[in-house]
């Protein structure tokens, strides 16, 4: 029972008791008993008035209460006819204007936000109260290939267990990259921050953090991609300290050439059996000086290297060319070097010098694998130069068939100084990878799984 009926049955009850009171009177004072009776229906009706005015104020609270329930804040609770109430009306409308302002603050807030997750480059996911995505940004949706669909309502551990699928029309080597990153953002815990690399080399900076909403925290991560800052940063550092070396080395180099031949001149006053031996340990150092000075020559034509100058260019021809080098090598090794192209291929806008060097890397390293694996016992082998065409644009590859890269982390590859040969400086890929970047071509190198090793340059 409301507090309105409550107290209207109270002032029915006490007036029907005075009501009965008064009957009393009506055989021995009729007259009176008329006036008493005026006086309680007065009475009672003054008292339906009171509790009227004295429960309006529960009125304005319950449509007050009914405005915040439905959230429509924009609205204003009429003036009253009792000045009595006008401070709580007033209060209950500064109430609702102030829930105004800040719900459309809020809302002019949340519009910002949304608009900067979609166009920060960094991907951004934000997670629920049990671990699931709430929020993902579009650099999430394509960095991570998170699709088709929705990813919201799903923890990373869904894609890595199968039960959520990757965007479609990724190969295997996508896949593989994009799980090994969820992986990796996956094993993060609240307030670590780590650089990852995935399995193309490419490398990220990544941050979980937490926030708390209604009391309880709430997870978020942020990865940004650094490749292209980092591989400037060490361009730089690596040039800085190429320098140094090269004017340190070259300088030890000549004076030391220069001691060597005059060291030759004293090689007639000794006997003949001392001569020789002399001679031939001097021999031996000015060799080892030269390549020593080439050596360095190799580290400063990478760091050296001029802006490309781009001239329309036929990648056919220019590897007929490369092909035509390295022929006779593969035919006196019993390397079969095979060649197919595509005579459709438009010309590419390119740096013949710099991209022939680039190739002949690619072509020499491919031969030197077979030849390695020769070594082992493998008789034979072969090295494939492969011209295509697809719907994104043209696709050069060279593939060997000595797959030595098919127990290396495909991260590792393209590292500074990283080599997989014996005795090798990882200088070679640090000037493919250069030649490529300045002609901002995409390349990969990887194991294909099925025993060989395909490194692919892909044109527009």
């Amino acid at each position: 029972m409301t507090l309105r009926l409550r107290l209207g049955a109270y002032l029915v009850g006490l007036h029907l008791l005075l009501f009965i009171a008064a009957g009393l009177l009506f055989i021995k004072q009729p007259l009176l008993f008329v006036g008493a009776e005026a006086l309680l229906v007065l009475s009672l009706l003054a008292g339906f008035a009171l509790l009227r005015r004295a429960l309006e104020p529960l009125g304005y609270t319950r449509r007050f209460h009914d405005l915040l329930q439905d959230q429509n804040y924009a609205n204003r609770l009429a003036a009253p006819a009792s000045h009595e109430l006008e401070e709580l009306v007033g209060m209950f409308n500064t109430m609702l204007a102030a829930l105004h302002r800040e719900r459309l603050a809020a809302g002019e807030q949340q519009g910002f936000l949304d608009r900067l997750l979609e166009a920060t480059p960094s991907a951004v996911l934000v997670f629920d109260f049990d671990g699931a995505i709430s929020l993902a940004n579009a650099s999430a949706l394509s960095l991570l290939d998170l699709g088709p669909g929705r990813p919201q309502g799903k923890p990373l551990a869904a894609w890595l267990s199968g039960e959520a699928p990757l965007a479609p029309g990724l190969d295997a080597r996508a896949s593989e990259r994009s799980l090994d990153l969820i992986a990796q953002l996956d094993a993060l815990a609240p307030g670590d921050s780590h650089m990852l690399t995935d399995t193309e080399g490419r490398r990220y900076r990544a941050q979980r953090g937490q926030f708390f909403d209604r009391g309880f925290a709430r997870h978020f991560l942020m990865l940004e991609e650094l490749t292209t800052e980092l591989e400037d940063s060490e361009r730089a550092t690596y040039a800085k300290l190429v320098r140094v070396l090269a004017h340190e080395v070259n300088n030890t180099v000549a004076a030391t050439r220069s001691v060597l031949d005059s060291l030759l001149f004293y090689r007639s006053q000794l006997v003949d059996a001392d001569a020789v031996d002399f001679s031939t340990a001097i021999e031996a150092v000015k060799r080892r000086n030269v390549s020593l000075g080439e050596f360095i020559d190799r580290f400063t034509r990478v760091v050296k290297m001029p802006a490309p100058e781009l001239r329309p260019t036929s990648i056919r021809d220019m590897v007929e060319d490369i092909l035509w080098l390295n022929r006779d090598q593969c035919a006196k090794n019993g390397i079969r070097l095979g060649w197919r192209r595509c005579d459709t291929a438009p010309p590419q806008l390119l740096d013949v010098q710099l991209m022939e060097g680039a190739l002949l890397n690619i072509v020499k390293n491919a031969i030197e694998a077979v030849l390695a694996r020769q070594a082992m016992g493998v008789a034979g082998g072969y090295v494939e130069l492969i011209l295509e065409r697809d719907d994104e644009g043209t696709v050069l590859a060279v593939v060997d068939s000595a797959d030595l890269l098919g127990e290396v982390a495909p991260r590792q590859l393209f590292t500074p100084f990283f080599s997989t040969k014996q005795g090798g400086q990882g200088i070679g890929l640090m000037f493919v990878r250069e030649v490529l970047m300045r002609h901002a071509l995409a390349y990969s190198l990887a194991s294909t799984g099925q025993g060989e090793t395909r490194f692919e340059i892909r044109f527009a």
